[in-house]
């Protein structure tokens, strides 16, 4: 297709299905694409391809092609290069964990952390004797008084009044 060689279209697309992407700089006088024994300008040209024909989704940063297969693709590839449904692209496979999981923190008697509660109960507080913090601030604790002057309103400079 698109006057690539066909043996670099199958090395490219069997790239492409196995590890889902494919990224490549755009530059057309590379000899090689990094991954693949393939001249860059071919890499480039067949993923245009898939690209128009809505198989691959192209993002480009920094010199930088970046495609990603489809669900289309994923079928399209999968019937050009005869693969079973079994085989999936290397973006969908789980993910599998090899480092052993993460110790749970063992949980105290009053909670997840231990020596939150007394805390708590001291900002609730306020000092001793006194009345409870939260109600002498914000917005009605004291007298609201307007004293005029300030801000944008009437009076200054070049004013009618």
């Amino acid at each position: 297709s698109s006057g690539i060689n066909a043996e670099y279209g199958v090395l490219i697309y069997e790239y492409l299905f196995k590890e889902g992407v494919l990224v490549a700089k755009k530059d057309c006088f590379a000899p090689r694409h990094p991954e693949i024994e393939v001249p860059n300008l071919h890499v480039m040209k067949a993923l245009e391809s898939l690209r128009s024909r809505g198989f691959v989704r192209e993002q480009f940063a920094w010199k930088h092609y970046y495609w990603y297969l489809t669900n289309e693709g994923i079928q399209h590839l999968r019937d050009f290069l005869h693969l079973p449904s079994e085989i999936v692209p290397a973006t969908l496979k789980r993910q599998t964990r090899t480092e052993a999981p993460r110790p749970t923190r063992p949980k105290g008697p009053e909670g997840p952390r231990t020596g939150q509660a007394p805390e708590r109960e001291y900002r609730k507080a306020g000092p001793p004797g006194g009345t409870d913090k939260k109600s002498e601030v914000g917005a009605g604790s004291q007298q609201f008084e307007f004293r005029g002057g300030y801000g944008r309103g009437r009076g200054g400079f070049g004013s009618a009044a």
